[in-house]
């Protein structure tokens, strides 16, 4: 670029940076107006415009639309245009979404514990949900919003995520992998009630639902792999999203992490005090009249005196 549209445009950008505001859109324009001259530097000095006026739109058209809103109250007038259209989505459709998510969790522990009867389980298994919905967000920005392995779908690196695709993702994640975890933690509290062994409820949760679960996952990712093969740039994003996050889950979570941390857990994985028994309306039972022959020892060895 020649120094005669370099100058221009330096000085046009420092201006815009110093006074932001819609009315200096014109004055890049005007600027560059005077110094180009053609040919690959013309070429250069818009594309570099471009990028330049798209970030600064960027930046700076939240606070047009708020200072716009403020003159509008009162009046009978309103703001429109695609700017303030996507704004206002963005507002109605995020805007109560921290709320959403803390009753879901909320109510989803307060169901599986009574369910499981068992606080840890109750929390472990929002924990691990958590992580998988993690695991599926970060597949989606790292191969639609950056890029990589997006050519697989024929599509580029975008920049940017649906606004509505986490959401859809959490809708149809959090359910699908919630429900592989209450049929798994049932069948390894039924066999603790069997068994009084933790050990061996892990054993025979797993033994007993570790073939549907993984078969259920593979069917549903495959489902949602083929509904990526679909046209539109939405529903890729989309069903990536979810036919990872189940195959994650299925894997990862559910065949690895769960049964370890019971392990690792140990007889604590079976803990709920009195107190949240009568919140939550369940009896109070001794477990070691359940299990006599397992549960029955004494807490504090007692030392014989001797003779």
């Amino acid at each position: 670029m020649s120094g005669s549209v370099l100058l221009p445009f330096v000085g046009a950008v420092l201006l815009m940076l110093c006074s932001p505001g819609p009315n200096m859109v014109f004055v890049l324009a005007q600027s560059l107006a005077a110094g180009w001259r053609g040919g690959a530097a013309a070429a250069l000095g818009i594309a570099i415009a471009d990028l330049v006026l798209t970030a600064i739109t960027a930046l700076g058209i939240g606070g047009v639309i708020d200072r716009s809103h403020q003159a509008l109250k009162g009046t009978a007038g309103t703001l429109t245009g695609v700017a303030a259209v996507n704004q206002d989505f963005l507002h109605a459709l995020y805007g109560t979404f921290p709320y959403v998510i803390g009753f879901v969790l909320l109510l989803t522990l307060i169901l599986l514990t009574r369910a499981f009867r068992s606080v840890v389980l109750a929390v472990k298994a929002v924990v691990l949900n958590l992580f998988s919905l993690g695991a599926a967000f970060g597949v989606v920005v790292l191969v639609f919003q950056e890029g990589h392995g997006s050519s697989l779908w024929g599509v580029g690196a975008t920049g940017s995520i649906t606004a509505y695709v986490p959401l859809m993702v959490f809708a149809f994640l959090f359910g699908l992998s919630m429900d592989y975890e209450v049929f798994m933690l049932s069948r390894m509290r039924e066999a603790y009630d069997e068994t009084g062994s933790t050990n061996k409820a892990i054993e025979l949760g797993l033994a007993r639902t570790g073939k549907l679960v993984t078969s259920g996952a593979l069917i549903l990712m495959f489902a949602f792999l083929v509904l990526s093969s679909s046209p539109g740039f939405e529903i890729k994003s989309l069903a990536v999203g979810i036919a990872a996050g189940i195959i994650f889950d299925a894997t990862v979570i559910r065949a690895l992490l769960v049964p370890a941390l019971m392990r690792l857990f140990g007889e604590a994985n079976w803990w709920m005090p009195n107190w949240t028994r009568v919140a939550l309306r369940l009896p109070i039972r001794d477990l070691a009249a359940l299990h006599p022959g397992v549960l029955a020892q004494p807490a504090i060895p007692v030392l014989d005196p001797g003779p």
